[in-house]
C-alpha cells in the first residue's frame, strides 16, 4: 500500500496497519537536524505521507531591503527574525476600502508551471494544493490585524467586500489545482489564540463562515478533500467546520484541546492531523518521553482511522536533535 492509499484509507475512518504521518521542519530546525545526522537530504527519506504545493510560494518575491521581501499582494515581510514566515512590515490598505487596489492575478506563470512536476514527483503521496493565508489571514496582512478586528465591529460591510474579493481569487486558484491530479486542497487560516477565537464565535460565524463555506463547497463538489490549518483554540466551532465541509483539521494542538476526547467525539465526521506537542513534549521532553507519548497517540488516535500523526506545527529549532530523531524513528518503525 502506498502512503497515498494509506491516507485515503484513514480518511475513510478505517484502521490502517501503519498510521499515516507527516513531519515538517522550520528552516533553522532543518539545518540543526541535517548537521546532527550529517545528511542535508534527510527530508527525502522520512517517508512522509503528504505532499503540498504552496500557492503562496509559487510566485516570485522581491527583496526590497535586506531581509525584507514584498509578495505579489504588495505586503512586505520582515524575515530577519523569522525566515520561514516573517512579520508584516507595512499596511497595504490604510483605509477600509478596496478603491484603487488591484488583487494580483490568480494564475501566475510560476504556479501553472509548478503543477506537472509536482504531481510527477509525488505520485505515491497524498497530494494537496496549499492555499496559505486564505481568508482572514490574507485580509489582516493587507489591513493590519488590529485594524481588521476593528473593521469587523465598525465596518462589517467592508469586511464582507474584502472577503468576497479574496474568495473569488481563491476559487480561481482552486480551479487551477482541480485541473491536476490532486487529492485535496489545504486552506491555511489561523482564527484562534491559545484560549479561544481571536474574533469570537459570533463574528466568526457572521463574517468568516459563509465565505469559507463557498471555498470548501467547490472542493467537495469536485470530489476532493478539504483540509484546513487553523492554529489555536477553536474547538467551539468544530461543529461548524464539519457543517461547511471540512474533512481534515490541522494542527490539532494538545495545549488547546483534549486530542483523545476530541478525536473520539468527531470520529467518522472529522479527521485530525497533528497532535504531537511542539510547545511542551518535543522541546522539553526526553527522547524516551517523546517515544512513549508518540506511541500512545499512534495507538489511541490511530484506532478507527481518521488520524494523520504529526507535530502540532513545523518542528522548531528549540527542539533537541535527539528528540527529533526519537520522533522520526518512532513514526518510521511502525
Amino acid at each position: 500500500m502506498t502512503p497515498r492509499e494509506r491516507v485515503h484509507q484513514a480518511l475513510r475512518f478505517e484502521t490502517t496497519a501503519i498510521v499515516p504521518y507527516h513531519v515538517l521542519f522550520t528552516a533553522p530546525a532543518k539545518r540543526k537536524l541535517a548537521a546532527f545526522l550529517g545528511d542535508p537530504e534527510f527530508e527525502r527519506k522520512l517517508g512522509n505521507h503528504l505532499a503540498t504545493l504552496s500557492h503562496r510560494r509559487a510566485p516570485k518575491w522581491t527583496e526590497v531591503s535586506p531581509g525584507h521581501f514584498a509578495d505579489e499582494w504588495g505586503v512586505v515581510w520582515n524575515r530577519t527574525l523569522d525566515e520561514d514566515i516573517g512579520v508584516v512590515a507595512n499596511r497595504v490598505l490604510p483605509e477600509a476600502s478596496l478603491q484603487g487596489y488591484h488583487l494580483p492575478p490568480p494564475a501566475p506563470a510560476e504556479l501553472l508551471a509548478a503543477y506537472p512536476p509536482f504531481v510527477a514527483e509525488h505520485r505515491d503521496q497524498f497530494r494537496m494544493a496549499s492555499l496559505g493565508l486564505s481568508l482572514f489571514e490574507r485580509a489582516w496582512t493587507l489591513r493590519g490585524m488590529d485594524q481588521l478586528l476593528m473593521d469587523m465591529v465598525e465596518s462589517p460591510r467592508f469586511v464582507h467586500e474584502l472577503f468576497e474579493a479574496l474568495v473569488a481569487y481563491n476559487l480561481a486558484q482552486v480551479e487551477i489545482a482541480l485541473g491536476h491530479d490532486v487529492d485535496g486542497v489545504y486552506f491555511g487560516d489561523d482564527w484562534g489564540s491559545q484560549s479561544g477565537l481571536i474574533m469570537g464565535p459570533r463574528r466568526w460565524r457572521e463574517l468568516i463562515k459563509p465565505h469559507a463555506a463557498r471555498m470548501y463547497a467547490r472542493v467537495r463538489e469536485a470530489g476532493k478533500c478539504v483540509c484546513i490549518h487553523c492554529c489555536g483554540d477553536v474547538k467551539e466551532i468544530l461543529p461548524d467546520l464539519v457543517e461547511i465541509g471540512v474533512q481534515v483539521f490541522n494542527p490539532f494542538q494538545p495545549e488547546t484541546m483534549d486530542v483523545v476526547e476530541t478525536k473520539r467525539r468527531y470520529q467518522g465526521r472529522l479527521a485530525f492531523w497533528g497532535g504531537i506537542s511542539v510547545q511542551h513534549l518535543l522541546p522539553h521532553g526526553t527522547p524516551e518521553e517523546v517515544r512513549r507519548e508518540t506511541l500512545r497517540l499512534l495507538a489511541e488516535l490511530g484506532e478507527g482511522g481518521g488520524y494523520i500523526a504529526a507535530p502540532s506545527h513545523a518542528v522548531t529549532a528549540d527542539v533537541p536533535a535527539e528528540n527529533m530523531v526519537a520522533l522520526l524513528e518512532t513514526l518510521q518503525s511502525q
